[in-house]
Order: C-alpha cells, then sequence, then structure tokens
C-alpha cells in the first residue's frame, strides 16, 4: 500500500517543525516534502525523476521568491498539478488574500500561528487540522 504525501511548502523553520509535530501524532504513515517557497515547490512538482503527486499540498502565503497565491495560479493552470488538494497556512487577515485563494480553488485554511504558548488551554491550529481533516483526507487517499 502506497503512503500518502505531503508537501509543505514554507519558509518559516518554526512552522516547519509545528508541522512536523503534529504530523507525528498522525496513527498512519505518510511521507513528507518540503519546499521553502513556490519555485522550490514546483520544481519538486515537475521533476519527473522524483514522481511526486502528493495526496495534499500544505501552503504558507506569505514567502520570497513565489508567495502562495502566485504557487496556486502556476499550479490551476498546470494540467497535471490543478486538481491537487491545498490547504493554506496563514497569518494573513486580508480579505484580499483569501478570496484569491478560495477563486484559486483551496480546500481550505488552517489559521497561524500553529500553535500557542504552554498556558492557553486553545487547541493547536495544526493539530486541529491534523486530526480532523488530515487524517480523514490521507486515509481515505490510502484506501
Amino acid at each position: 500500500m502506497k503512503k500518502p504525501t505531503i508537501l509543505l511548502v514554507e519558509d518559516d523553520g518554526l512552522d516547519i517543525i509545528s508541522v512536523e509535530r503534529s504530523l507525528k501524532k498522525l496513527e498512519s504513515e505518510y511521507v513528507l516534502h518540503t519546499a521553502y517557497n513556490g519555485i522550490e515547490a514546483l520544481k519538486i512538482l515537475r521533476d519527473p525523476n522524483a514522481g511526486l503527486v502528493p495526496d495534499v499540498i500544505l501552503l504558507d502565503i506569505n514567502m520570497p521568491r513565489m508567495n502562495g497565491i502566485e504557487f496556486l495560479k502556476v499550479i490551476r493552470e498546470d494540467k497535471n498539478l490543478k486538481d491537487l488538494k491545498v490547504f493554506i497556512m496563514t497569518t494573513s487577515s486580508e480579505e484580499n488574500d483569501r478570496s484569491q485563494a478560495e477563486k484559486l480553488g483551496i480546500s481550505g485554511y488552517i489559521i497561524k500561528p500553529l500553535n500557542y504558548t504552554e498556558n492557553t488551554k486553545r487547541s493547536d491550529s495544526m493539530d486541529a487540522f491534523v486530526q480532523f481533516h488530515l487524517r480523514k483526507i490521507l486515509l481515505d487517499e490510502s484506501l
């Protein structure tokens, strides 16, 4: 059985660590690939030797070189990539960012910060996403 694959496109090292910690709580195996901006993600996705077709892309909006919205525009115009499931990770409260992302067919949002201080009782947004959405997506894909 093929392991589900996740492509994380994120330029912040602390957010990458937070995502990795949350993913470790999944009760299934997966493969995680990381790109630090949209250009790097496109190279990975278009590399014929890698053969990577992720089950889910976790995409930051605010990144250098090629941001999340620019990346989404490119993959939605690519016949081989246009149907990929993409979840936006953002601190942005800009209505324009949300509107553009929704028009580009995202599957949902994960609001940053991805974790909170130890003094709060609120659940981590990434943990909640992993437990309620990603688990279902990855389990359904692997059946």
